[in-house]
């Protein structure tokens, strides 16, 4: 398991800090936080954070510091860390600049990691078809929200910078979601769904439930997901 093989990897024990870069809704913030003393997730997007607050609620998760900000913050007076994770938001980042300034914010013995899966609304299953039809109903052909895929991967400028003994894994697992749940990963993403729709959320909200339960009536809806990770440290192991 992902989160086992992490908390292992960098002796999560309940002390130290974590750093969640571009944290989104915390969906690695709020796992990882009940292995450190604190958690910091640091996200541009008001909503983004208020959804992670509110999940951290929800799950009487205490100890994270939810922070508006980006990595063209850092270091932000943020303090030092134990380990920094970054998900998809490294994609989107200065990435060269961002680890160098991690370099002063990193403890020795700790290091980044750097977490990619697949997107959600990217269709391999049944109902994640239906997603993709009601966002194109309602929004036309979606808008381009970035960079393409960077000219260098990660693990390369990995190598290259102040964190470079990277190791690679890769888990494949499914993942359980709801309506409720896949409408808020929606809101979540780095296109600005809220603004687009305006005044029509509540009717593409009604759709999107729709839709998941006409293509599964149990509306329990499995995801597979293939996850690759980058764990890299200033120096080696032992």
């Amino acid at each position: 398991m992902f989160f086992d093989d992490l908390i292992r990897a960098f002796g999560l024990d309940g002390s130290g800090r974590l750093l969640d870069l571009g944290c989104g809704t915390g969906q690695l913030t709020i796992p990882l936080a009940g292995h450190v003393a604190e958690a910091v997730g640091v996200d541009p997007e008001p909503d983004m954070l208020a959804e992670a607050a509110r999940q951290a609620l929800a799950g009487e998760v205490g100890n994270v510091t939810w922070v508006r900000g980006g990595s063209a913050d850092l270091p932000g007076g943020l303090g030092r860390f134990r380990l920094v994770t970054m998900g998809r938001s490294f994609h989107w980042m200065e990435r060269e600049r961002v680890l160098e300034a991690l370099a002063g914010m990193v403890e020795d013995d700790g290091g980044v990691v750097i977490a990619n899966d697949g997107c959600l609304a990217r269709p391999i299953t049944a109902w994640q078809h239906a997603i993709e039809e009601v966002q194109h109903r309602f929004l036309g052909p979606l808008p381009e929200t970035g960079a393409g895929t960077p000219a260098r991967p990660h693990g390369a400028v990995l190598a290259d910078s102040p964190f470079p003994h990277v190791a690679r894994e890769v888990h494949e697992f499914e993942r359980s979601w709801t309506a409720e749940r896949i409408i808020g990963y929606l809101y979540s993403t780095s296109l600005p769904l809220r603004r687009l729709l305006g005044d029509r959320r509540p009717a593409f909200e009604r759709a999107i439930a729709d839709a998941l339960l006409e293509a599964d009536p149990t509306g329990r809806f499995l995801e597979p997901v293939r996850l690759e990770v980058l764990l890299a440290r200033k120096r080696p192991l032992g």
